[in-house]
């Protein structure tokens, strides 16, 4: 599962930081982001639905492609500094201890390390239907 993820997280979003638009212009990908899970739990008081807790650590330099989860997405900051937003809404920088929200019909434009230097870690509760994927990039 983890490469299947990992290689979702090698498109862009178009926001480039630093590291990210010197890896594009040298001709290299940004870093990929390497996903963990952590547990998966079905809802019984929910049916058809299920909690996924994944863990998301973000090497210098690494972001997402645009995407969707199709499921509300709580973020936890653990450490480091990220970026995030989605279609319609400001971009965000998050450091440890904050947290963000996606909505199941919220376009995930921006995600990526806020640091050329430090990596990033945090956690993602996805709350879903049973079996779907975690993401479907968009292009």
């Amino acid at each position: 599962m983890a490469a299947a993820q990992q290689a979702a997280a090698a498109g862009h979003t178009g926001a480039h930081p630093p590291a990210q638009a010197a890896a594009a212009d040298a001709g290299h990908p940004p870093p990929l982001a390497k996903v963990t899970e952590l547990m998966t739990k079905p809802l019984p008081d929910y049916p058809g639905k299920e909690a996924l807790l994944i863990q998301v650590e973000y090497p210098p330099g690494a972001a997402d492609p645009v995407h969707r989860h199709d499921a509300h997405g709580f973020i936890y900051v653990l450490e480091g500094s990220i970026v995030m937003g989605v279609q319609g809404g400001k971009p965000v920088t998050l450091t440890a201890g904050q947290t963000f929200y996606e909505g199941p019909d919220d376009l995930h434009t921006i995600g990526h390390n806020a640091s050329a230097t430090e990596p990033a870690r945090f956690l993602v509760l996805l709350l879903k239907n049973q079996g779907a994927p975690i993401l479907t990039t968009v292009p």
